[in-house]
């Protein structure tokens, strides 16, 4: 038997999602300007290609983690989408999106205690503000593509 799926919630979802990275897209310009600006007023304006370029080497470090934990939501949310699921089923599923919830506020924790902890040195902010950012948009993308991938197969 071939199970029904309703969307709905996961389309809002998506749709919350993309105005998060319009969001996030726009805070990286600003920081970045900013960043870029307080580093030539130093006179050293080759520190903000290298904080750019260290956070970007870090997000490829981290992209495997990031995009396994995003696919694995997206098909949780896909999977709790179906028509006609059983009270254990629907427990299951809010076990299961509590754990993620739990993760996804430990990284924002830990990366706002880190930037206020970390030595407040220019190259250094910037760098751990860009990973931060990066972190969150890239979590963001693979969540929406993989949520469209995994909704045209079921559909």
């Amino acid at each position: 038997m071939m199970r029904t799926y309703d969307f709905g919630k996961l389309k809002r979802l998506m749709t919350i999602y993309l105005v998060v990275q319009i969001f996030l897209l726009a805070l990286l310009a600003f920081v970045g300007f900013g960043f870029q600006m307080k580093m030539r007023a130093v006179g050293r304006p080759e520190l903000f290609t290298r904080s750019a370029l260290a956070a970007l080497a870090l997000q490829l470090l981290l992209f495997y983690v990031i995009n396994k934990f995003a696919r694995s939501e997206a098909a949780r949310e896909v999977e709790s989408s179906a028509v006609g699921l059983t009270p254990d089923d629907q427990a299951g599923f809010r076990k299961r999106r509590l754990v993620g919830d739990f993760i996804k506020a430990g990284v924002f924790i830990f990366f706002v205690t880190f930037i206020l902890r970390a030595p407040d040195v220019l190259p250094v902010q910037c760098t751990i503000f860009f990973t931060f950012i990066l972190t969150f948009l890239t979590y963001v993308q693979c969540y929406n593509f993989a949520a469209k991938r995994l909704m045209k197969e079921k559909s």
